[in-house]
C-alpha cells in the first residue's frame, strides 16, 4: 500500500516532478527454476531436454499450491421430504471456499473439477470437503464430509505420475461415524508446472465460491485465420432499367458482413457495362458471412436495384500465388425474388448476368497490427509456412505498485491480469483480485518464424467481475503496455527485468506500476536465422501483386474488428478494448506530441552528420594542428592511391563496429518517455491528442478545419516517422542493437574491404556502373538482399509510447 501511495505522489499531473529513475528499466534477480544435470532443466517441477523446444517453467518463481480434484460421488442419501438429491461439493480451507455446480435429482454425480489453494495463504491445518444437498428455499442439507490433515498431504512434482483419486466414505458432522455415500477425491501439493494448474479454480483469483471463475482463469487464445477475399467485377450483360426508355448506368455493391465496397459507375449508359475492378475484403475462418452482390442503377432519380445474388465463401477457389483464377458468370435475381410465391417467381425470373473472378488469397499476410510492431509475417496458407527458427519463452512473474483503478466499498482496488500477444497466439493470465502487487508466475511459449518481430504485453484491470463496485458493466482499464523486439535480444540468454508501466492520460504522463518479466529467445537454427535477413519482410504476394496504401489501412481496420469480435466470443472473453489497445488501433491518429517526437528523432539521426561537419571545420581551421597534419597525410595517400578510398572506408566501419561491441546495449529497449516527448507535453496538446475524431469542438467551421488539419498532419507524421526509422536503421548497422545483423555487416565490411583491395579500382567502378544501368529484363520485382537486410534492422519506434 505504501508503494502505491508513493507512486501516486510521484506520478501526479505534473510530469516534471517525477523521478526520472521511475521511468527506467530495472534489473531484477528473481528465484527462477534451476538447471539440473545431464542437460535437463528443472523449473517449477518441470523437465525438458537441452533443446528446450517446450515450456519448462524455469522462467518463473516456483509457487506451491494445494490441489483438490473432485471427481464424483455415489450412493448419496435421498432427502425424505423432497424424495430427491441435488448434490454439490464444497471445499473449505480456512477462510477459502470453493463450490462445484449442483446436479438435480441424482445420487450419482460427476464433476471432474480441480481447486487450487496458494500455499502462501494457507492458515489452516485441515482441509474439509463437504457434500451437500442444494435446497432452493431453505438451508442446504448436510450429507457428509471428508477431512484431510495438511501434514499428511503428499507432494507431487512433475514429471511424477498424476496422483490417482480414491473413494472416501463420508462422515457425519462430528466425524465420529461413517454415513451413507462416497466421494472420489485426489489431494496433493504441487507447483504451477502441474497440468491441473490451468484448469483449476484458484483461491487467489476468486473469493468465496466458484461463480465467475471463468472471468479470472488464465486462458490461451488463437486469432482467427484471416483471408483476403478478392472480388474482380469484370462486366454484366442484359442489364435492364425499370424505365425502358432510358439506358441503365449501373454499379456493383458488394457486402461481406459489415464490410461494404462499391465499384465505380459504368462510364457509359449501356445494357452491357464493364468495370474490371478489384474489391478486396477480409474474411475469417470458419466462414460465417456470405458475399452479397447487388447491381444498382443510378440513371433514374433514385437508386434502383437491378439484381442481387448471395454467394457462400466456401464456393470460391483458394489461391496461393499470383496465377490467374478462372472467371465465372452468375445469374442475378431480382431484389426480393426469394420472397415471392412460386407462380410469381417463375414470371419474374431475371436474366441479368454478372461476370466475376473471385478467390481467397492465401499468399498474403493479413495485417491486423501496425507493420512497425508486427509479430507475425507468415502468409495465410499453411502450405507456405516454413519451419520455426526459434522459441520465445516468457515468464510473467508479477507486478508491483499498481494504481487503484476503481473504487469498491469506498476503497481503491485493482483486479489485475496480463495479456501477451505474439503471432496468432494470445495469452491471458488469471486475474488476481484486490491486489496492488499481484503474482502470476505463469510461463508461456511461442514458436518464432522471424526474429524481426515484436511481442507485446499489456496489463489491465478486470472490470467485469460481479463483485465490483461498478457491477461488472465497465470497460477493462489500461494499466500499461510494453513491447520487446526479438532481434534486439541475444539468443539463449535469460533476461530478468522490471518494466515501468506508463500511461498517457489527459492529465499527463503517469506511471501505474511495474511489470516483472523473465524471457528467453532460443535459436533452433542459426543458419536459417541468418538467411532470413536477406528475405523480404512480408510474403512474396505483397510485392508481386501489391495492395494500395489505402486498401491496407482499410483492410487492417476490418481485420482488427474481426479479431476483436471473435476473441470476444471466447470464455472468458478478450474484450474489444483490450484487443484494440494491444493492436495499436489508434496509432494513425494525429498527435502533436508524436509529431514532435518524430521530428527530434530525425534531429538525433543527423547529429552524426552535424558532428562530422563540425569536426571538418575544426580541422580546416587548424584548431588541433596534430590532427590537421594527420588528415593532410591521409588525404595525400588517398589522392595518390585512389584505389584505397573504398577499402579504407569499409575497414574504418569494420573497426568502428568492433570498437562499439564493448558498448553494445545489454538491456532490451523499453518505453522511453523522453524519446516519446511525453514528459514535456503541453496540456492543450494532450487535449488535442485525446480529442475525439471527428472533433467534439462546438464551432462548425473550426470543426471542419480542425479535422482536415489533423487528417493531413497525421499523414505527415507517418512520413516523418518513416524517415526517422530509415535513419535509425543506418545507426543500427554498427550499434549492436541487433547483434546478428551487426555481426553480419561487420564481417561483410571486412570481406568487401579485402575484395576491393585486391580488385583494380577501375573494374570496381565499371562493374558498379554496369550493374546500375542493367536492362530491366535482368531486374527482379522482389527486393534485393541488401534492401531486405536494411528493412529488418531495428529502429527506435519500438520504444515509442
Amino acid at each position: 500500500m505504501t508503494t502505491t501511495k508513493n507512486g501516486d505522489q510521484k506520478m501526479g499531473s505534473k510530469p516534471a516532478a517525477a523521478n526520472p529513475d521511475d521511468y527506467k528499466l530495472k534489473d531484477t534477480k528473481p528465484q527462477l527454476g534451476e538447471r539440473w544435470p545431464h542437460g535437463g532443466i528443472r523449473g517449477g517441477g518441470g523437465w525438458i531436454s537441452s533443446d528446450r523446444v517446450t515450456s519448462t517453467y524455469d522462467l518463473v518463481e516456483q509457487m506451491y499450491y494445494l490441489y483438490v480434484r473432485v471427481e464424483k460421488a455415489r450412493d448419496l442419501p435421498i432427502n425424505p421430504l423432497t424424495a430427491s438429491c441435488d448434490p454439490y461439493v464444497e471445499v473449505k480451507l480456512g477462510n477459502y471456499k470453493g463450490k462445484t455446480q449442483h446436479f438435480e435429482k441424482r445420487t450419482y454425480a460427476e464433476w471432474k473439477q480441480v481447486f487450487a489453494f496458494s500455499k502462501e495463504k494457507i492458515q489452516s491445518t485441515v482441509l474439509e470437503v463437504y457434500v451437500k444437498d442444494k435446497d432452493m428455499i431453505a438451508r442446504d442439507d448436510y450429507l457428509g464430509k471428508v477431512v484431510f490433515d495438511m501434514n499428511e498431504v503428499p507432494t507431487r512434482v512433475p514429471p511424477d505420475s498424476p496422483l490417482a483419486p480414491q473413494w472416501y466414505r463420508l462422515e457425519d458432522r462430528k466425524g465420529d461415524r461413517k454415513v451413507k455415500g462416497e466421494v472420489m477425491l485426489a489431494v496433493w501439493m504441487g507447483t504451477q508446472a502441474d497440468e491441473a494448474f490451468s484448469e483449476a479454480w484458484h483461491s487467489d483469483a476468486a473469493t468465496v465460491h466458484g461463480e465467475g471463475v471463468f472471468s479470472v482463469r488464465s486462458k490461451v487464445y488463437v486469432s482467427p485465420k484471416l483471408w483476403y477475399l478478392r472480388v474482380n467485377v469484370i462486366e454484366a450483360h442484359d442489364v435492364e432499367s425499370a424505365d425502358k426508355s432510358q439506358l441503365p448506368q449501373v454499379f456493383v455493391k458488394a457486402q461481406l458482413g459489415n464490410q461494404i465496397l462499391k465499384t465505380k459507375l459504368s462510364p457509359t449508359k449501356t445494357t452491357n457495362p464493364m468495370w474490371n475492378e478489384d474489391l478486396v475484403f477480409v474474411a475469417a475462418e470458419p466462414f460465417e458471412e456470405q458475399l452479397v452482390l447487388t447491381l444498382e442503377n443510378k440513371a433514374t432519380s433514385k437508386e434502383e436495384i437491378v439484381g442481387r445474388i448471395v454467394l457462400p465463401l466456401t464456393a470460391f477457389e483458394k489461391r496461393l500465388d499470383h496465377r490467374t483464377v478462372h472467371s465465372k458468370w452468375y445469374n442475378l435475381e431480382q431484389f426480393g425474388f426469394a420472397m415471392l410465391e412460386g407462380g410469381q417467381r417463375m414470371e419474374l425470373k431475371f436474366s441479368t448476368r454478372i461476370h466475376l473472378r473471385v478467390c481467397l488469397e492465401g499468399g498474403y499476410h493479413v495485417l491486423d497490427e501496425s507493420t512497425m510492431y508486427i509479430s507475425d509475417q507468415r502468409p495465410t496458407a499453411r502450405q507456405l509456412w516454413k519451419k520455426p527458427i526459434g522459441i520465445l519463452e516468457i515468464g510473467i512473474l508479477s507486478a508491483q505498485g499498481l494504481q487503484g483503478m476503481k473504487t469498491k466499498d469506498g476503497k481503491k482496488t485493482t483486479d489485475a491480469y496480463c495479456v501477451a500477444k505474439y503471432g496468432q497466439k494470445w495469452v491471458r493470465t488469471r486475474t488476481i483480485l484486490e491486489s496492488f502487487n499481484p503474482k502470476w508466475n505463469e510461463q508461456y511459449t511461442w514458436e518464432v518464424y522471424d526474429p524481426c518481430t515484436v511481442v507485446s504485453l499489456g496489463v489491465f484491470d478486470n472490470a467485469h467481475l460481479g463483485g465490483n463496485g461498478n457491477g461488472g458493466s465497465g470497460k477493462d482499464s489500461r494499466i500499461g503496455k510494453i513491447r520487446i523486439r526479438l532481434s534486439t535480444l541475444e539468443t539463449d540468454r535469460i533476461y530478468t527485468h522490471s518494466y515501468p508501466l506508463l500511461v498517457l492520460q489527459p492529465s499527463g504522463l503517469k506511471k501505474t506500476g511495474e511489470l516483472q518479466l523473465a524471457f528467453r529467445f532460443t535459436c533452433l537454427s542459426l543458419a536459417n536465422m541468418i538467411y532470413l535477413y536477406s528475405q523480404p519482410l512480408l510474403p512474396k504476394m505483397h510485392y508481386q501483386h501489391p495492395l494500395t496504401i489505402s486498401q491496407l489501412d482499410t483492410l487492417r481496420y476490418q481485420a482488427m474488428n474481426i479479431v476483436a469480435i471473435r476473441l470476444g466470443r471466447a470464455e472468458p472473453p478478450l474484450r474489444r478494448e483490450v484487443v484494440e489497445y494491444m493492436l495499436d488501433v489508434d496509432s494513425h491518429m494525429w498527435s502533436m506530441r508524436r509529431s514532435k517526437a518524430n521530428f527530434f528523432r530525425i534531429v538525433s539521426v543527423f547529429t552524426g552528420v552535424i558532428s562530422m561537419s563540425k569536426w571538418l571545420g575544426d580541422v580546416s581551421n587548424w584548431k588541433n594542428p596534430v590532427t590537421t597534419l594527420l588528415v593532410h597525410v591521409l588525404f595525400f595517400i588517398l589522392v595518390c592511391f585512389p584505389e584505397l578510398i573504398l577499402p579504407t572506408g569499409f575497414l574504418y566501419m569494420f573497426l568502428i563496429g568492433v570498437w562499439n561491441y564493448r558498448f553494445r546495449p545489454r538491456h532490451p529497449p523499453h518505453m522511453d518517455t523522453k524519446l516519446s516527448w511525453a514528459e514535456a507535453v503541453q496540456p492543450d496538446e494532450l487535449d488535442e491528442e485525446f480529442d475525439s475524431f471527428p472533433s467534439s469542438k462546438p464551432q462548425d467551421v473550426t470543426k471542419m478545419r480542425y479535422d482536415r488539419l489533423r487528417s493531413v498532419a497525421g499523414r505527415i507524421q507517418t512520413v516523418v516517422g518513416d524517415i526517422a526509422t530509415q535513419g535509425e536503421r543506418f545507426q543500427a548497422l554498427l550499434s549492436w542493437r541487433d547483434p546478428r545483423a551487426t555481426c553480419l555487416f561487420v564481417v561483410l565490411c571486412l570481406v568487401v574491404a579485402v575484395a576491393l583491395y585486391v580488385t583494380p579500382f577501375k573494374l570496381v567502378v565499371l562493374g558498379m556502373g554496369l550493374f546500375l544501368l542493367r536492362h530491366p529484363r535482368f531486374r527482379s520485382k522482389m527486393p534485393s538482399a541488401p534492401s531486405n537486410f536494411f528493412r529488418r534492422l531495428p529502429a527506435r519506434a519500438d520504444s515509442m509510447l
